[in-house]
């Protein structure tokens, strides 16, 4: 039995071939779609047709060409617009002078020479009296260059606008006409990959959910005392809560066709053309029922319509054909609209009214029950190590979307590859999370001593101020190891519950937190330096919301004062921010601002003097091991040193 090889892979009959022409027609046949191949092949054929048959042409000088004329040593000459071509005469030794002027000496009689035709009234006479035959020529084109630049040249250069038009308007494969279909990608029933146990950390979406699938599979419940299904549902959430995901889930429970696009994917510079996508996506989902539609940032085309020059005509059709689409779909046909968007508050009312987008459904961020759930789904391929608590991991994890944790679970499995371990270790998962929070360690970064003890200072405040202020987290990790952008230490605080609610007092205990490290550097140096920045910039940021936002000044109280909206066209603000309160008011503000802030430093500065004992020790400390972890910490400041504080119920 023979063996192929891989040279015979070029026919499509699968047999090996030796016929050279069947060769050349599988080739053409590879490529007939080259436009390069056809070019290509075209210039070899000229190429060759230029090299052979053509006897040898020597250049001469105009004044040697006549000399050999005199002599009798050309017998014709061919006079063209451009040249003169004249024969030897056969028989003949032929002395001629080549382009450096050297002379060569020939036998051949079909040996040609050429010079450059030259306005000469005394030519012609001269031929005549040479006795040489003479004839002229027309400058007509080489036939094969006149096909190639009349015919094949513009064709060429027709079919590679055509493809690039074509890419950028519709499906690349199909023409320049398919600019207005649509760009959905079609999965196949069952094939999305996804179930509800997949997805974690969002119970109340997914059950919210669970009617359209029950819809989906078994429409006659619904149908038969009348109900009807919501036509659209609205995914509201901030970026990585999995709103893709639960819509994946939702078709890969039901078992239908899945159409995804991005809100994105209507737009186009053409007026006309996302309007034509939506009209064949809603008739392509048609034909196809039971599906789901799913419309990804439903904010690039659903933005709220305005008057005015900031106005775009194409998204506005392409919403306004989304309307009329939705206005007449019909529920019972089986197609459900699912659709996502992060930013719910630019969304047109017109969407959001019943009959359209009937249901919304908000996916927040996960509690610690939520996270440990979904810690779980992503490390159930992990080799982890049975000391790996992921209660404890979710509960340093506060604020993290799902993605954030599937990041943070395969980052910890990269750490323990990098370490050359078997499985994953609980001090991996820390590193991700440092990772994560503060950005990647930075090991090449060399401080100065004194910049160094300045951070272990500063860190040292921190800390100091979480653990003697009531209301502050306790704290976890203090690190003076470089880390991200410019963070050159950081302290980790854990709370100890999940929060929805802020008092007074746990705003002021923030605020002290991020003055603690500058008000160290003042108490230890007798100085300040800029590695507070943002320290103050998120503390100021606190301060400013209580009065404005939060109703918590004593001028104010209870009144929200909003910070100031974008001007409208109508006031020729564009681009600017109004405030809707006064300028007594906003001078109220700052000067507030500024007396909490001193008000607070100076008693974050009282707790560092009565605590400068500890202050230092924690200080060289840290300049010994660079990280300290909670309990080390508390062995140095007390256990029993901690205030509490009992939170309202």
């Amino acid at each position: 039995m023979a063996t192929k090889s891989n040279f015979d892979r070029g026919n499509d009959d699968g047999e090996r071939s030796t016929d050279p022409v069947r060769s050349i027609i599988n080739i053409v046949r590879k490529n007939r779609y080259s436009v390069w191949f056809l070019v290509s092949a075209l210039a070899t054929v000229l190429i060759f047709n230029s090299m052979s048959g053509n006897p040898a042409v020597q250049t001469v000088d105009y004044s040697k060409f006549k000399q050999m004329i005199s002599e009798g040593q050309i017998a014709t000459v061919q006079i063209g617009s451009d040249y003169y071509i004249g024969t030897a005469r056969p028989g003949n030794a032929v002395s001629a002078g080549s382009t450096n002027g050297s002379p060569t000496t020939q036998n051949q009689s079909d040996i040609r020479y050429r010079t450059v035709a030259v306005n000469d009234p005394g030519f012609i006479p001269l031929l005549d009296k040479s006795k040489v035959h003479y004839f002229a020529v027309s400058s007509k084109m080489n036939p094969i260059f006149a096909f190639l630049l009349n015919w094949i040249v513009p064709f060429a250069l027709m079919m590679l606008v055509w493809r690039f038009v074509s890419r950028k308007m519709g499906n690349a494969g199909a023409g320049l006409l398919a600019f207005g279909k649509n760009r959905a990608q079609v999965v196949a029933e069952g094939d999305t990959g996804v179930r509800f146990t997949d997805v974690a950390g969002c119970d109340e979406a997914k059950s919210e959910l669970e009617e359209v699938v029950d819809f989906l599979k078994r429409p006659e419940r619904y149908t038969a005392i009348g109900g009807k299904i919501p036509k659209g549902v609205l995914l509201v959430g901030v970026p990585g809560t999995g709103k893709t995901l639960l819509a994946r889930a939702v078709a890969g429970e039901a078992e239908v066709p899945f159409f995804k696009m991005s809100g994105a994917d209507f737009v186009e510079m053409f007026v006309g053309v996302g309007a034509s996508r939506v009209r064949d996506l809603f008739r392509q989902a048609r034909e196809k029922s039971p599906c789901i539609i799913f419309i990804d940032e439903l904010d690039a085309i659903g933005k709220r319509r305005v008057t005015g020059m900031a106005s775009n005509d194409e998204r506005e059709q392409t919403l306004n054909q989304l309307l009329v689409e939705l206005d007449g779909f019909d529920s019972r046909t089986g197609v459900i609209i699912l659709a996502a968007t992060n930013r719910p508050e630019i969304l047109d009312p017109a969407l959001l009214r019943p009959g359209r987008f009937d249901r919304h459904v908000t996916v927040d961020k996960p509690d610690v029950e939520g996270r440990e759930a979904i810690l779980r789904i992503h490390t159930a391929g992990l080799t982890m190590d049975p000391s790996v608590d992921l209660r404890n991991i979710a509960r340093s994890t506060p604020g993290m979307s799902g993605a954030d944790l599937a990041n943070l679970a395969n980052e910890a499995a990269l750490l323990a590859v990098r370490a050359n371990r078997e499985s994953v270790l609980p001090e991996d998962f820390e590193e991700a999370v440092e990772k994560l929070i503060a950005g990647l360690r930075k090991k090449k970064r060399l401080l100065d001593p004194l910049e160094r003890r300045r951070v272990a200072i500063h860190e040292s405040g921190h800390a100091l101020v979480a653990h003697f202020t009531p209301g502050a987290d306790p704290v976890h990790k203090i690190s003076i190891i470089p880390r991200g952008i410019g963070a050159l230490g950081f302290t980790m605080q854990l709370p100890q519950e999940e929060r929805y609610l802020m008092t007074q007092n746990e705003l002021l205990a923030q605020i002290d937190v991020l003055l603690g490290g500058r008000a160290a550097e003042r108490v230890a140096t007798g100085e300040v330096s800029t590695g507070a920045a943002d320290d103050l910039s998120r503390a100021t940021d606190i301060v400013r919301r209580m009065l404005t936002e939060f109703g918590m000044s004593g001028k104010f109280p209870n009144v929200y004062l909003p910070a100031g909206r974008p001007g409208s066209a109508m006031s020729g603000e564009i681009g600017s921010m109004y405030r809707e309160y006064s300028e007594s008011t906003q001078q109220y503000v700052d000067e507030e601002t500024a007396r909490i802030i001193a008000e607070r430093f100076e008693r974050v500065s009282a707790i560092l003097e009565t605590k400068r004992v500890e202050l230092d020790e924690i200080t060289d400390k840290l300049l010994v091991e660079e990280v300290i972890g909670a309990q080390d910490f508390v062995a140095i400041v007390g256990r029993n040193s901690r205030p509490t504080v009992e939170r309202a119920g």
